[in-house]
């Protein structure tokens, strides 16, 4: 095997024997075979679509099948090698679909090879050898380096537009135009000799995808759970049996509050889904009992202690122990080998192991964090974050959000959050804020000073924040006492990198190391064009993040305007 897709990859340069994920080399060969099989269908889809023809179910399996392929989502062989047998059944309806397309305007279908011709062996062994052929190493052999490092950018950004995309699906949203940029993409990457300029272009390219899929997942989930409104969550327990809900698939958990209404279950949210509490809709079910735990790598210790039934909805995972392997559950993307998967959104499984075990004995007693601060609420009371900063109360604003991980490199995020001074405002987002956000902030012009805007995928959320600031000073956003310090794991915080990258924004730090799918080159092209850089230390960062700050409130600002803007953002 060789993996480097996530930022933990071993020695900085890649997994060849067991992943850091604990993705062996049988899963590992697999999910390449899989991506393999996925292009084919896109080769086919992507010449419909040029055509006036699609397919919606073909569109669904594609983007479910490629975020199978995330890091810590899919590890059960089995079920790769289901899925790679439904993408050849798949790639054939889309010929089929190409096919009659092409009769249909007097047009000769034109005959594709590689992916599109590929046919899968009959046993596992035969899978494996096959996948060999299509290693990264492999493709450094005949690619060239430079080339596969960029070729995996591309697709690493779109396993992220994936995920974003099937969230969105189960909610009912799906744009045709956004499946025909998948199916765009996969195709263009199995195109022969790609220059290095036409693949930074496509990786950015897939940045602007991503914009318009966190914009349509914004959208599905407020027009299906309400806005999110500022939330006190309760970090204690309440007494009754008990149901563990991580991830990130708010569908899934809509669908177990619904199922558990009046069975005295307590539902308790878990790393990414802590945001759900801010959503009215979800937080109006009065067994929505609060929030255990932390940031995913912390679950194996956590959800051994939980007193309940886990259910894991999308990415995050990790091998579970035995204490807990009998109580916990999959869906959506996520599996694990032995581990009992729930389709068709029955969790009648999960539920009767919830009442197996122990639950709490008593109430809890403990602390309370606030969440629920997205841009319509946020924006809400905009004017009173703009006369903050006309008055000199706030001097500067910080995102810092991302993905945790274990690397003890993140500490790094805890230590930049506590030094920040008292009259700056800081914004979080995604699981990197447990590193902080049971911390004591306090408030600032009102307003609490750490605002938690929700998920990864609502980077969105905080975009749309920093354009209502530019627009009341009149200045591009890159012009703001603005300063984003990322964490990055895996392949949604490389989309989301992609988008921030593609809308122009400059001076991003991002840790806790560089991708090991970047090389030098593009590296320094990345800092010359955009400023990208690495974190350093919080101490320096902090020191230089606030002498490059202006606020636009003070005298000293003159009003200019910059001619950088945002471009295609509205």
């Amino acid at each position: 095997m060789f993996c480097y897709q996530c930022e933990q990859t071993s020695k900085g340069e890649g997994c060849e024997t067991l992943g850091v994920c604990g993705k062996d080399e049988t899963t590992a060969t697999l999910q390449d075979v899989l991506i393999h099989a996925i292009k084919g269908i896109s080769m086919y889809a992507y010449r419909a679509g040029q055509l006036g023809a699609a397919d919606p179910e073909i569109d669904a399996f594609t983007i479910q099948a490629v975020f199978a392929t995330l890091t810590n989502v899919n590890f059960d062989p089995d079920r790769l090698v289901a899925l790679i047998h439904q993408a050849v059944a798949t790639r054939n309806a889309a010929r089929d679909m190409y096919e009659r397309a092409s009769v249909k305007i007097g047009v000769v279908p034109t005959e594709l090879g590689g992916a599109a011709a590929w046919l899968p062996a009959a046993t596992l062994d035969g899978l494996l050898a096959q996948g060999r052929q299509v290693l990264l190493p492999v493709r450094f052999l005949t690619d060239g380096k430079e080339v596969a490092n960029l070729q995996e950018l591309v697709l690493y950004g779109l396993k992220g537009v994936a995920a974003y995309a099937a969230h969105a699906l189960a909610l009912g949203a799906g744009d045709p135009a956004t499946f025909a940029k998948i199916h765009e993409t996969l195709d263009f990457l199995t195109h022969a000799s790609p220059t290095a300029e036409e693949l930074l272009g496509r990786a950015l390219a897939v940045g602007e995808l991503n914009y318009l899929v966190m914009e349509m997942l914004d959208k599905a989930h407020t027009e299906t759970f309400g806005h999110p409104q500022p939330a006190k969550v309760r970090l204690h327990a309440r007494k009754g049996k008990a149901i563990l809900v991580s991830g990130h698939d708010l569908h899934d958990l809509y669908a177990l509050l619904e199922q558990t209404k009046g069975l005295g279950i307590q539902i308790y949210t878990h790393g990414e889904m802590l945001p759900a509490h801010g959503y009215p809709k979800l937080k109006a079910y009065e067994h929505l009992a609060g929030n255990y735990g932390g940031a995913w790598t912390d679950q194996a210790d956590e959800f051994a202690e939980f007193p309940g039934a886990i259910l894991m909805t999308s990415n995050c995972i990790q091998q579970p122990k035995v204490t807990y392997k009998e109580r916990i559950f999959t869906s959506g993307a996520v599996a694990w080998p032995d581990v009992q998967h729930i389709g068709n959104h029955d969790f009648s499984p999960v539920i009767a192991a919830a009442m197996r075990a122990s639950g709490y004995d008593e109430d809890g007693t403990g602390e309370e964090i606030t969440v629920g601060f997205g841009h319509n609420a946020v924006l809400s009371v905009a004017d009173r974050v703009i006369d903050a900063v006309k008055t000199g109360a706030i001097r500067h604003f910080f995102l810092i959000g991302g993905c945790d991980g274990a690397r003890s490199g993140r500490s790094y995020y805890t230590e930049l959050a506590e030094s920040i001074p008292n009259d700056c405002l800081i914004m979080t987002l995604a699981c990197g804020k447990f590193r902080f956000n049971k911390l004591e902030f306090g408030e600032i012009g009102g307003l609490p000073r750490l605002l938690d805007i929700g998920q990864c995928n609502d980077t969105y959320s905080a975009l749309q924040i920093a354009l209502a600031l530019a627009k009341a000073f009149d200045c591009g956003v890159n012009d703001l006492p603005l300063s984003l310090v990322l964490s990055w794991y895996e392949q949604k915080a490389v989309a989301v990198l992609l988008t921030l990258l593609h809308l122009g924004v400059r001076n991003i730090r991002i840790g806790p190391t560089l991708p090991a799918f970047l090389s030098p080159a593009v590296l320094g092209l990345l800092h010359e064009k955009f400023n990208l850089m690495a974190i350093s230390t919080a101490g320096a960062d902090l020191a230089a993040m606030l002498a490059n700050g202006v606020c636009p409130g003070k005298a000293d600002f003159p009003g200019r305007k910059p001619s950088w803007r945002f471009r295609g953002v509205r």
